[in-house]
């Protein structure tokens, strides 16, 4: 069955121009990371590269469109860097980009490349639908601290990702909960690519095409849906 992904009113409000588009797909394979996957994040560092000419992630106009969205809702957009500014710090840093696991790799690769916040989400973990929403306070965040499972509330007004069971990404995408994220042992997932204008719709579109060429080529024959962009105006 299709999961179902809502846009609030509030968030609506906040930030008209933003689009969603999804990729569902079943059947994966995931596993450790491969020097495959981690030749595909080196050469998003490089595409990454070539697309800042010298300037700063930050400097981007669709980063900086997300740095103004962040205040807006009252984050700090220096202190909690929308995911695809954080990774591209990341990429061009002298640590490079982390390793994690087949189809994490691939996503992050995705969202280097094209500079687009990507989440992915364990479908199996998922209770009912998904829902973006501008938090009441009480909501809970089950995370790790410390090696211990702690449980965090989001700041009132702060935008999350929620299902039945709760939060499941903080600060619209800056930090996912383990509930929900992709393991090795994962077969079916929900990739999720995030704008906000000026990036041309066109733009997410071709990302999410290629992710999904990505997530046929290191799982052959698994079944996968580009979805119809989701665009708030």
């Amino acid at each position: 069955m299709t999961l179902t992904l809502t846009v609030s009113e509030e968030v609506r409000a906040l930030a008209p121009g933003f689009t969603h588009v999804a990729v569902e797909a079943h059947g994966l394979v995931n596993g450790p990371s491969t020097e495959a996957g981690a030749a595909l994040l080196d050469d998003a560092a490089r595409r990454l590269a070539l697309r800042l000419d010298g300037r700063a992630p930050h400097e981007d106009p669709h980063m900086a469109a997300w740095r103004e969205t962040y205040t807006a809702f009252g984050s700090k957009p220096s202190r909690t860097r929308n995911s695809a500014e954080a990774l591209a710090k990341r990429a061009l840093s002298d640590a490079g980009l982390p390793r994690i696991n087949v189809l994490v790799d691939l996503y992050n690769a995705v969202s280097v490349a094209h500079l687009i916040p990507v989440g992915g989400e364990d479908l199996d973990r998922i209770r009912g639908g998904m829902s973006l929403v501008r938090a009441g306070g009480e909501e809970e965040f089950v995370t790790v601290a410390g090696g211990e499972e702690v449980v965090e509330h989001p700041d009132a007004g702060e935008v999350v990702w929620r299902d039945e069971a709760g939060v499941t990404c903080r600060r619209w995408n800056w930090r996912q909960g383990p509930r929900t994220r992709l393991t090795e042992r994962t077969t079916s997932g929900l990739f999720l690519l995030e704008s906000l204008a000026p990036m041309p719709v066109a733009d997410v579109v071709r990302a999410a095409g290629e992710l999904a060429e990505l997530l046929e080529k290191f799982s052959p024959g698994a079944r996968i849906t580009v979805r119809e962009p989701c665009s708030v105006s």
